[in-house]
């Protein structure tokens, strides 16, 4: 499938499994056209996530594709097939707390042909996986932050689009943290980093790589 329509315009999915804070950041740039793109579809995992609430609000199809009593593959084969109904091109992941498959990698590239993201509790390659913003505040560090990335095989081992930062108070704590990052970067960097990766398709440049792996957004300090 081709990553972007005649019109010029790709067609994006979320996938969420709790809140949808992240959702929502993107979700109002879609809507108020900020982004040269559609958003077809929110998916959930979850019975009741108020991603699903939040996507009806705006506007957008919310769809539930509970996991619970069903397997890996069967749940992953709805997916896919949500995402081929809705002629899904590329796929943001927003706080969605299962991990993709090599085999849904693979075959959502197989069949939609565009990339997936996901969005991380901390500057990259450090801190990967659960508790990032535990392991930040427990290590002392002075600058905390957030990276979105594609999504490989790997957990959060995909190369970087982009990342933000901020310094760290040091009166937070680990939950104050969290929200810090989750306000004061997530909900910036990644609107930009989807801005950012519609530039590098409409140019035809590389999407990451030795000279463009990584590019850091300034979203402020405390």
């Amino acid at each position: 499938m081709d990553t972007q329509r005649p019109d010029g315009r790709a067609r994006f999915a979320i996938f969420g499994s709790g809140r949808g804070s992240n959702a929502a950041a993107l979700m109002a740039q879609f809507r108020k056209g900020s982004l040269d793109a559609d958003l077809a579809l929110v998916l959930s995992n979850v019975v009741d996530a108020p991603i699903l609430n939040k996507a009806r609000a705006h506007g957008y199809p919310a769809v539930l594709v509970e996991n619970q009593g069903r397997s890996r593959e069967d749940h992953e084969a709805l997916c896919l097939a949500c995402l081929r109904e809705h002629h899904i091109d590329h796929l943001l992941l927003a706080g969605y707390m299962r991990i993709l498959s090599p085999r849904f990698i693979e075959r959502f590239k197989e069949q939609c042909g565009g990339v997936i993201l996901n969005i991380h509790p901390s500057l990259l390659p450090d801190f990967p996986g659960l508790s990032a913003v535990a392991a930040q505040w427990q290590s002392g560090a002075r600058v905390a932050g957030a990276t979105v990335h594609f999504v490989d095989a790997g957990v959060d081992t995909g190369p970087c689009l982009l990342s933000g930062s901020i310094d760290v108070r040091g009166d937070e704590g680990a939950e104050g943290l969290a929200a810090r990052i989750l306000e004061e970067v997530e909900h910036v960097i990644y609107p930009r980093a989807v801005r950012l990766l519609l530039d590098r398709l409409r140019r035809g440049a590389a999407l990451h790589g030795p000279q463009s792996r990584t590019q850091t957004s300034e979203v402020g300090t405390a």
